[in-house]
């Protein structure tokens, strides 16, 4: 445990409702700037909770920097991580002694990654909301579509040069930019909802299909597309997803996918929420990988509060995420096969998942969504008997994965409907974003639990599945593959699994461990009955939640449809200023049209269910 943590406060402090920390430490010094990079134009460099290097530049110079940055750069940053935007007019000011970004009202953030480095690289660009707008990197990176259209769609930023600047999670007829502070968080804040005749007739002009309106053609030379609609209410999307069909005869020429469907203000709630009540909201986002969800969120603000894990506590994290990417993982398997036509393997895959269920139910108590991953470790150790279980589990799988091998990957007309379709090369892969199964299967082994351990994974010994397809027929056998990985994770797990406790004696662990030994600071402190300002401290730390001290952190794990991350921000409050949640399914869905096109339509239902995705995750 760090020693220059936040104390207690005098109880005088705490009943007059201060804060419950007192002054959180000043954030480190700015690291030192990759190689290479000094000659960048920046404004600024700001130290950051995460270590990650980040550099302020100005709109003039932001666009070509970050040609620079994926081109010429060397190693190059090939990969546009993420994208998204902070409306800083509420952030709280530093302390006066603190360093000062040049910040503005506005701030567009970008998250590169470079192969070449194995590392992260943060910009920002300040921007006011009288003259919100900067060049577009679309003809960078095609990924950039999607997450610009984003931008523009939650706080009003501008994007000159984007091809087909619109809105992308709301409805067309919207009114306000959701993710800007001055917009309401909930219904009950915005007035009934009323709808006038007129309104009607707008609404109603809205679901005129146009296809000019999506950046589709009517014709080209002496073709006449036809346009086929699909959803958002259809078997083969898996949810609620609405897809629009170019066709030239029964030839895909264009697939443009309309999501926000099932949005649900997710980054938006992590505003309201204290820093421990958001951790159920996550399980919801991929809702088939439970607690993976919890990992990445709770890196993040581990990062910003300096909190460091028990290693109980984290061998227990890791062994039941790889069950849960085995859970994961055989939900896609079954309803795979059933989208191209075989009936039996999904009843089977779903008869396994329900046995790794119960073990998730040992365990948690909880299901799909365990909500059991706390600040500092996890809600409770393991249960008695919880590794007969398991290694029943481990004994039983393997042989249903070679009956799947023979049923589903050995089926002659399961390879003439994947082997050859929707194929994607490693550079295509990186210039869209994609990681994860999808990127191992074009041929990159590349796995951030290897690559970057995290949460105690350098200890675990496994391989890194890809495939040199890198099509439908690829993705799938990395993913089967990987279920044996899982396994060979969580055998380790159960025999090296530390004794200890499983969750951190840091006080900010929520809710903190209410042992009576232990001072009220140094080693062991934070214990619940240790005296009166213990006690109180407790009583904060689960009313109000735990205060996480300013600066900004990314948590980025290896989930089980790629890289999934939660970047967060802190004013030193008890709850996120700002919460973004990068999520694999987006960037996955986005390459949609590139992986169809030229191919037959039911090639699209193989393509849609090699790919993986999860609309919850799309959305947020």
């Amino acid at each position: 445990m760090k020693s220059d943590g936040p104390q207690p406060v005098p109880l005088g402090d705490a009943l007059s409702g201060g804060p419950h920390w007192t002054q959180p430490p000043r954030p480190a010094a700015p690291v030192a700037l990759p190689a290479g990079l000094e000659r960048l134009p920046v404004l600024a460099q700001e130290a950051t909770r995460d270590g990650i290097p980040t550099l302020w530049l100005t709109r003039e110079h932001a666009r070509d920097t970050l040609r620079w940055l994926k081109h010429e750069a060397s190693p190059r940053y090939e990969m546009l991580y993420d994208l998204t935007a902070v409306d800083e007019r509420s952030r709280k000011p530093a302390p006066p002694n603190w360093p000062r970004p040049p910040r503005e009202e506005f701030t567009v953030v970008y998250h590169l990654f470079s192969f070449g480095r194995n590392e992260y690289l943060r910009l920002k660009v300040p921007l006011r909301d009288a003259d919100l707008h900067l060049d577009s990197v679309t003809s960078i990176w095609p990924s950039a579509n999607w997450y610009e259209c984003e931008c523009y769609d939650m706080f009003g930023v501008r994007f000159d040069g984007h091809p087909h600047l619109r809105r992308l999670l709301m409805p067309r007829s919207w009114n306000g930019h959701p993710l800007r502070k001055e917009h309401p968080a909930r219904a009950t804040e915005m007035g009934p909802f009323r709808l006038w005749e007129e309104k009607v007739d707008q609404e109603q002009a809205t679901l005129h299909f146009n296809p000019e309106d999506w950046g589709m053609q009517r014709s080209a030379g002496d073709t006449d597309f036809m346009f086929l609609n699909i959803g958002p209410q259809h078997p083969g999307t898996h949810g609620v997803l609405r897809l629009a069909l170019q066709l030239d005869g029964e030839t895909i020429v264009d697939v443009v996918p309309d999501i926000g469907y099932h949005h649900r203000g997710a980054e938006k709630m992590g505003e309201r929420q204290t820093w421990h009540t958001y951790i159920p909201y996550t399980d919801r986002i991929d809702y088939l990988a439970g607690v993976m969800n919890n990992f990445a969120y709770l890196m993040a603000v581990e990062k910003l509060g300096g909190i460091e894990i028990p290693p109980r506590a984290q061998v227990i994290r890791i062994m039941t995420a790889e069950l849960f990417r085995i859970i994961s993982h055989l939900v896609w398997y079954g309803t795979f096969a059933q989208d191209l036509g075989q009936l039996s393997p999904v009843f089977f895959t779903f008869n396994d998942r329900e046995r790794a269920f119960g073990l998730i139910e040992a365990i948690c108590g909880a299901r799909m969504h365990p909500n059991w991953f706390r600040i500092g470790g996890v809600a409770q150790d393991l249960p008695h008997g919880w590794d007969t279980m398991m290694r029943d589990f481990l004994n039983y799988f393997p042989k249903r994965l070679k009956e799947y091998d023979h049923e589903v990957m050995g089926n002659r007309i399961f390879k003439a409907r994947t082997q050859g379709v929707g194929k994607m090369s490693v550079a295509d892969a990186i210039d869209w974003g994609v990681t994860g199964p999808n990127l191992r299967a074009s041929g990159l082994e590349w796995d951030f639990r290897k690559k970057q351990p995290y949460g105690g994974y350098e200890q675990f010994d496994f391989d890194i599945p890809t495939s040199q397809r890198g099509d439908c027929y690829g993705r799938a056998e990395v993913r089967v593959e990987e279920m044996r990985q899982s396994m060979r994770i969580i055998d380790q797990c159960m025999k090296i699994m530390p004794d200890g406790p499983y969750k951190s004696s840091d006080p900010r662990a929520t809710p903190p461990l209410k042992e009576r030994s232990g001072a009220p600071t140094g080693e062991g402190r934070g214990g619940t009955m240790h005296d009166i300002e213990t006690l109180i401290t407790h009583f904060l730390g689960v009313s109000w939640g735990p205060v996480m001290p300013e600066g900004e952190a990314l948590g980025a794990i290896e989930a089980t449809k790629g890289n999934n991350g939660y970047y967060l921000t802190s004013d030193g409050s008890g709850h996120s200023y700002r919460t973004r949640v990068r999520t694999p399914s987006f960037v996955n869905m986005q390459t949609l049209p590139l992986l169809c096109r030229g191919h037959m339509i039911p090639d699209l239902l193989a393509v849609l269910g090699a790919m993986d995705f999860v609309l919850a995750d799309i959305d947020r």
